[in-house]
């Protein structure tokens, strides 16, 4: 009996450290750490942290946001500036993918007609060769199909579907983009910026 509350004040207290872990390193992330000048050390630094997998050579720019939970981003692809990632729910982001700058992902939102407000939410999933514009916004448990382009300051509430361009607030359908064999690498245009 003896052992077996050693065990669990033990998984207790272990279970606090983490908390604290991830509070500082929440904390340090938004007040040094995606300011650092470097697209690499940020990156590093993220893989490092727990439920993130970002491919190597994907440059992430200055001063974005990330809320702690599960990350994944594909090789090739490009987060902007002061993009803001909330991951509390996932976020999976596939190769080739441009997020231009202030782009705003959550996962996680209330529920208005709840009369205790409560946060609801689900995954947001990416598909290969997306590009969301400067400032547009993904809302919780949207999937953006293969190819489809966001336009700038567009908010995503529903589904995306393959090689379509949205946009508008709610976003819709404004046009197709072409179905080609595309061969290109945001991630690859290491431009002089940090």
């Amino acid at each position: 009996m003896k052992h077996t509350i050693k065990i669990k004040s033990l998984k207790a207290i272990i279970g606090k450290q983490i908390a604290i872990y991830r509070t500082i390193f929440s904390w340090c992330w938004i007040r040094f750490i995606c300011w650092i000048p470097s697209k690499t050390t940020r990156r590093f630094l993220l893989n490092r942290y727990q439920n993130v997998k970002i491919a190597a050579k994907v440059p992430i720019y200055r001063g974005g946001l990330y809320w702690k939970g599960p990350l994944e981003i594909g090789k090739g692809s490009s987060i902007g500036f002061k993009c803001h990632l909330d991951c509390r729910r996932g976020i999976k982001i596939g190769r080739n993918v441009c997020l231009a700058s202030e782009v705003m992902i959550w996962t996680l939102h209330h529920d208005y007609n709840d009369i205790h407000f409560i946060a609801k939410g689900a995954p947001v999933i990416i598909k290969d060769y997306v590009w969301i514009c400067a400032r547009a916004i993904v809302l919780p448990g949207i999937t953006i199909g293969e190819g489809a382009i966001v336009a700038a300051g567009a908010v995503v509430c529903k589904d995306v579907e393959p090689w379509t361009v949205v946009g508008g607030v709610p976003a819709k359908k404004i046009g197709v983009r072409d179905r080609k064999e595309y061969d290109y690498t945001p991630g690859s245009y290491w431009i002089p910026l940090f």
